[in-house]
C-alpha cells in the first residue's frame, strides 16, 4: 500500500511496523527517523515558529483559531500526484494537525479515493491500540501484535522495578506560557514510571491552568515537556518554571521525542521518567533526553 501520514506520530508508527518503505508522504514536522524529512515527499505544511516564544506562538493560535483560520496548509497537489491507498490522520487537536475534516474534503475536491484513518488516542491504553489498528489497516495484523507485545514487556520491567516504592507527586506542565496541565495519555506515563500525576487530566484534554493551581498539590518533582520542542527548548522553558515551584526538582524533557507524541517513543518517556523519579531503578538515560534544571 501506498501511505501518507498526516502527523508525527503517526509516521513513527509505520516505521515502528517495518512499513517505511510504504510511506510516500509526510508533514514538515515529521523528524523521526530522520529518512521520513529526507526521502520522502512533504505534502503538510505550516508556519515556522522556531524564533517565536511561547507567547507569541499561543497567540498565533489562537487568532487563527479565532478566526476560523488553520494553522496547517495541505499541499493538494503533492497529495493527489502521490495517489495514496491509506491516509493517517487525526482529530484529536486541531494545533497538532490538520483534523480528517479536512482531508476528506480535499480529496473530494481533488477525486481521490484515498481510505483516511484517523488516528485519537486519549490514553496509553489507546495509544497502544492504534498501533494494531495501523497495523491491521495495511494488511499486517502480526507486525501491530508484535510490536505492542515488546513495548508492553518493557513497561512491565519498568512496573517491576518501581513496585512498592513511594510514589512521589508529580506536576506536568505542557505549555509555559500560558500555563497548560498534563492531559491525554501523559499522565498515564507518570504512573507507569511510578509517580502520582496531579495537578492533571488523565484521558482529557489538556487545559490552561494558573501556576497557582499547578502548585496546589505541593508537587516534589515538575517535568516540563513543551509540544512542539525537542530538549534545548525545553530547557529554556524550565527554567522560567523554576521560580513558580520553590523546592521542587525541576526538569526538562524531550517533549517531542518521549512525550506528547502518541507513538512508540512513548515507552522510551515512561523508561526516562522512571529514571528521574527512582535514580536507581534504571539505567541512566541517553543523553539529549532530559535535564535536571533545578
Amino acid at each position: 500500500m501506498r501511505l501518507v501520514s498526516l502527523l508525527p506520530s503517526a509516521t513513527e508508527i509505520v516505521y515502528a511496523l517495518g512499513l517505511g518503505d510504504d510511506l510516500v508522504g509526510v508533514t514538515f514536522e515529521c523528524d523521526e527517523p530522520a529518512e521520513a524529512r529526507s526521502e520522502k515527499t512533504v505534502v503538510v505544511g505550516g508556519r515556522d515558529t522556531s524564533r517565536m516564544t511561547p507567547a507569541e506562538i499561543d497567540d498565533y493560535v489562537r487568532t487563527q483559531m479565532s478566526a476560523g483560520g488553520d494553522l496547517y496548509t495541505l499541499h493538494a497537489g503533492a497529495l493527489a500526484g502521490l495517489d495514496p491507498d491509506l491516509i493517517l490522520t487525526q482529530d484529536l487537536c486541531r494545533v497538532c494537525a490538520l483534523p480528517s475534516g479536512h482531508v476528506d474534503r480535499a480529496l473530494s475536491h481533488l477525486g481521490c479515493r484515498s481510505e483516511v484513518l484517523s488516528l485519537d488516542p486519549y490514553s496509553l491504553e489507546d495509544v497502544l491500540a492504534t498501533f494494531c489498528v495501523v497495523a491491521n489497516a495495511v494488511g499486517v495484523p502480526e507486525r501491530g501484535v508484535d510490536l505492542v507485545a515488546g513495548l508492553r514487556e518493557r513497561l512491565a520491567a519498568v512496573a517491576t522495578a518501581v513496585a512498592g516504592r513511594r510514589r512521589p507527586r508529580v506536576a506536568v506542565v505542557e505549555w509555559v506560557d500560558p500555563p497548560f496541565t498534563a492531559g491525554h495519555w501523559v499522565p498515564d506515563l507518570i504512573t507507569a514510571a511510578g509517580g502520582e500525576p496531579v495537578a492533571a487530566r488523565p484521558g482529557m484534554r489538556s487545559v490552561q491552568v494558573s501556576w497557582a493551581e499547578l502548585a496546589a498539590p505541593r508537587p516534589e518533582i515538575v517535568l516540563v515537556t513543551p509540544c512542539g520542542y525537542h530538549l534545548e527548548g525545553a530547557i529554556r522553558q524550565a527554567e522560567a518554571v523554576v521560580p513558580h515551584f520553590p523546592g521542587a526538582a525541576v526538569w526538562a524533557i524531550d517533549g517531542d521525542g518521549l512525550v506528547v507524541r502518541p507513538g512508540p517513543r512513548l515507552v522510551d518517556g515512561v523508561e526516562a521518567i522512571a529514571t528521574i523519579l527512582h535514580p536507581d531503578s534504571a539505567p541512566p538515560v541517553p543523553a539529549g533526553r532530559v535535564h535536571r534544571v533545578a
